[in-house]
């Protein structure tokens, strides 16, 4: 399946380790490879030709009714979408700080205002003082969980009762792109509230744990009413080989056990160079890892790239941490190398 597939990569990246986008460099699969090469066939066909089957295969793994999926071109299509919807005309948006901001920054430009919350001193959600900052005009409560930069995440009972609370004055929306990286078996998905028919918005998305970050494919799951409005949002949507890639994805069980895996495996390793340089860092529930440089982001990022290796970006007001991706075994240590070398 896909346990000894090689790793293809573009001239480009081929002495590079690009770890500044938490991407799984192991995908897609190699069936889910297969599928997309046959599905070339029906590349001339609009995507609605192929959709149904998917949006089947979602609902059923949910535990839902079609009518509660919206399929979109990648998670952050979605993210999109629902800032557009909620936040035309003034609505308040209420979000951690940092945190992934697609959704909060594409509301902006629509009219929307965004109450940024800054993370505790775990550099988790604020969750008190998030709900502090609920009002009349509040229309969209952005939770990560776990959260991207910081890969931290919710208690479970905290994040539902919080959920819970907060649908009841507005809309609440679970950006969960990196859920299947959660070691808890027991820990839940917000689709529970979903399914409760509560004001609840979820977003899962085909690029991380499935490898599929280029082919852009994720979906929303929610009430059939919002849904319905959301779907009118949606701009690009996604494509023929996407779907058939998604529909042999969610049922590569192999190869999903195996992208868990080599994440474990390339976290530890992160987390073996950060302690050998005493450098602080939060543990992570991601295929990422934050942690305390004591220097500018723009200054590190400068030295590691001409180390050949990328990191993530800049994340206010955390000016002096950096945001390092999951990789293979062979760019953890290209990583290693670079960080001693410009550490030391």
């Amino acid at each position: 399946m896909g346990m000894d597939l090689p790793i293809s990569r573009t001239p480009s990246l081929e002495t590079i380790a690009k770890l500044n986008s938490n991407e799984n460099p192991f995908g897609p699969s190699k069936i889910v490879r297969k599928r997309i090469t046959e599905a070339f066939d029906n590349a001339c066909r609009y995507p609605s030709m192929v959709f149904k089957p998917l949006l089947e295969q979602i609902a059923e793994k949910e535990g839902v009714s079609t009518k509660h999926i919206v399929v979109t071109g990648g998670s952050t299509e979605g993210l999109k979408a629902t800032g557009l919807t909620y936040g035309l005309d003034g609505g308040e948006i209420i979000a951690a700080d940092p945190t992934f901001q697609s959704m909060m920054t594409y509301g902006e430009n629509f009219g929307a205002f965004v109450h940024r919350v800054p993370v505790d001193a775990n550099m988790g959600h604020d969750l008190e003082e998030m709900e502090r900052r609920i009002n009349s005009k509040t229309r969209l409560i952005f939770i990560c969980n776990p959260n991207n930069p910081t890969g931290t995440l919710l208690d479970k009972n905290k994040l539902k009762d919080f959920c819970i609370s907060a649908s009841k004055k507005a809309m609440v929306f679970s950006d969960e792109a990196y859920y299947d990286f959660i070691t808890d078996p027991d820990y839940p998905s917000m689709v529970e509230l979903v399914k409760e028919n509560m004001n609840v918005i979820v977003s899962k998305t085909f690029s991380k744990v499935y490898g599929m970050a280029g082919l852009r494919i994720g979906y929303l799951v929610a009430r059939p009413d919002i849904a319905s409005r959301l779907q009118k949002n949606i701009m690009a949507f996604t494509n023929v080989l996407a779907i058939e890639a998604a529909k042999e994805a969610l049922v590569d069980d192999e190869f999903y056990k195996f992208s868990i895996a080599k994440n474990v495996e390339a976290k530890n390793a992160i987390y073996k160079t950060l302690n050998d340089l005493g450098l602080e860092y939060i543990e992570s529930h991601t295929n990422f890892v934050f942690f305390k440089t004591g220097r500018h982001i723009d200054e590190m990022m400068t030295a590691m790239k001409k180390e050949n290796v990328l990191i993530g970006r800049p994340f206010p007001p955390f000016y002096e941490w950096a945001r390092i991706s999951t990789g293979t075994m062979d760019e953890m240590e290209m990583f290693d190398r670079a960080l001693r070398k410009v550490m030391g």
